[in-house]
């Protein structure tokens, strides 16, 4: 399906976006990936503009045109007891700022039924505490997915993908972790990989300024005090 396509996953180096980038290349695609871990395509900071600048450069010079953005690159996570303004900014740059970038660097060399798949999280709709640097970039990698589909209309399509908890280790969840999400599991980043390709494909023609929560039902569940076996406790 995806034979002599290129695409390009940021934070490609493990996790969700190394299940990603293994799915592309097994559909035969040609796979750029960008991260600030060790690879074999290019390392560096995306908070850096002249580092997306060069590594789109890049793909650019080397394939002439993109069909598949993927920006997954995660955000650090830090609430507002400890966070500082420059890590706050810092998650912004990493989660909004720079899939908005390199979408913009691309955006003259997409190949006709071109997409783009930004990784948000369930976290845009939903919050625990202390949470509020990832949790305000993937609040705006989700907005910017819809702003983005329409500035793009009939030339990329744009969706984003919400996942919850998704064991991107070795860990092997039972009992009450997987029993309280509806489906009866944990996610795994094969979860987030298969629906992003799917986005990517023609079947997917007609989608586009959408956001798609994979999380095992867990944002559908309503909670109360004393009702189902949940009970509030407060912290300490």
């Amino acid at each position: 399906m995806f034979k002599n396509k290129v695409a390009v996953v940021t934070g490609g180096a493990k996790g969700i976006g190394k299940a990603i980038s293994q799915e592309f290349r097994k559909a035969g695609a040609t796979v750029y990936i960008i991260d600030l871990l060790p690879n074999d395509c290019f390392t560096g900071d995306i908070a850096d503009p002249a580092v997306l600048e060069a590594f789109a450069r890049k793909v650019i010079e080397e394939q002439g045109h993109i069909d598949y953005l993927v920006n997954n690159a995660l955000p650090l996570m830090k609430g507002i007891d400890d966070c500082s303004w420059e890590e706050f900014n810092y998650a912004l740059q990493v989660g909004v700022a720079a899939p908005f970038y390199l979408t913009k660097l691309f955006a003259p060399y997409f190949a006709p039924g071109a997409a783009v798949v930004n990784i948000s999280s369930s976290r845009d709709r939903m919050s625990q505490p202390q949470t509020e640097s990832y949790t305000a970039a993937k609040g705006g990698i989700s907005a910017l997915t819809h702003a983005l589909a329409v500035s793009l209309a009939g030339k990329v399509r744009v969706n984003s993908i919400s996942p919850g908890w998704i064991e991107t280790g070795d860990a092997v969840w039972t009992g009450p972790d997987a029993a309280q999400h509806p489906a009866g599991r944990v996610g795994n980043p094969q979860d987030i990989a298969q629906m992003t390709l799917f986005l990517c494909s023609d079947k997917a023609g007609f989608i586009t300024g959408e956001n798609i929560c994979i999380d095992g039902g867990m944002t559908r569940q309503m909670i109360y005090h004393n009702d189902y076996g949940w009970t509030l406790r407060s912290n300490p």
